[in-house]
């Protein structure tokens, strides 16, 4: 799980992807988030307040191992993963809504997450370890995030043309690039895997996916429309493993690999699950239009 695959590829691969994304935004497309405060504020609050009460819920129910249980809490309290801004784009959401509240979310992790990760280690732990702020981190979410979705946009203010010419071809080589580095974290991790998945299988499962469907289905009770909502659905649903993974295992931090346990596990469920779910999503929208259609 602390492979170059996992620690390095991936966030390199994401950086590519973001490039990708940024070909497709202008600025409107942020001013139009002043479209959506209502998504907005519930997408935040669910990520703050409402996921990390429901992994509480779940480690409890599933009686987890003390160090599995305050992982799950980290990867709870790590902010939205870059990933959900692809998968966004792939199923029809609100990108530069996703790209706001990941920015949104990585400020605010950088007080949320100690917080959390310390009262989780003090009621599970005997010894009661504790991490500090990780602003390095939260700076490693922002130039993945922001740094190459500024390239994208900056090309596609100042050569439109070519922007439209890349914006298909670089969204391809994006799905492409995530699959190999899915690929390539399951094989580097065959040996381990059903291990992992017996430990925790079930919770990691439990706790994905209904992050999508509060992420999703609470905004649409609030009357969010659905591209908003399918955007703060992958904003809940899709969290940073990597950096979960990154801080559990740190030898200045956590140093424990059975902390890093969910989060190896989730990164390679959320893949799967994230899909299904834009898949049931864009079915449904599909659905909606043809009902209203005369």
């Amino acid at each position: 799980m602390d492979s170059a695959v996992t620690l390095i590829g991936l966030p390199v691969a994401l950086g590519i992807i973001m490039l990708g994304l940024g070909l497709g935004l202008t600025m409107a497309d942020f001013r139009r988030v002043a479209d959506h405060p209502r998504a907005a504020v519930i997408a935040l609050v669910c990520q703050v307040l409402v996921l990390p009460a429901l992994c509480f819920c779940l480690v409890l129910a599933f009686d987890l191992a003390p160090e599995l249980a305050v992982g799950m809490m980290l990867l709870a309290a790590s902010p939205g993963g870059t990933t959900a801004n692809l998968y966004s784009h792939l199923f029809g959401g609100h990108v530069a809504l996703n790209i706001t509240l990941t920015a949104i979310n990585s400020v605010l992790a950088v007080f949320t997450l100690p917080i959390l990760v310390n009262l989780s280690a003090a009621y599970f732990l005997p010894d009661g370890r504790s991490i500090g702020l990780q602003f390095d981190k939260v700076l490693q979410v922002f130039a993945i995030v922001l740094v190459p979705v500024a390239i994208g946009m900056l090309i596609r203010a100042r050569m439109p043309h070519l922007a439209e010419r890349l914006n298909r071809p670089v969204r391809i080589l994006s799905v492409v690039v995530l699959v190999a580095v899915i690929a390539g974290a399951v094989l580097g991790e065959r040996e381990n895997i059903a291990d992992y998945f017996v430990s925790v299988g079930l919770a990691v499962l439990a706790f994905n996916l209904l992050s999508l469907a509060i992420g999703y289905g609470v905004p649409r009770l609030a009357g969010v429309d659905r591209n908003a909502a399918t955007a703060a659905g992958f904003e809940i649903g899709i969290h940073n493993s990597t950096l979960a993974i990154t801080i559990a295992l740190s030898p200045a931090l956590l140093n424990s690999t059975q902390m890093a346990i969910p989060g190896a596990v989730y990164g390679i469920v959320m893949f799967f699950t994230a899909a299904a779910f834009g898949y049931l999503v864009t079915r449904v929208g599909a659905r909606s239009a043809t009902a209203l259609t005369p």
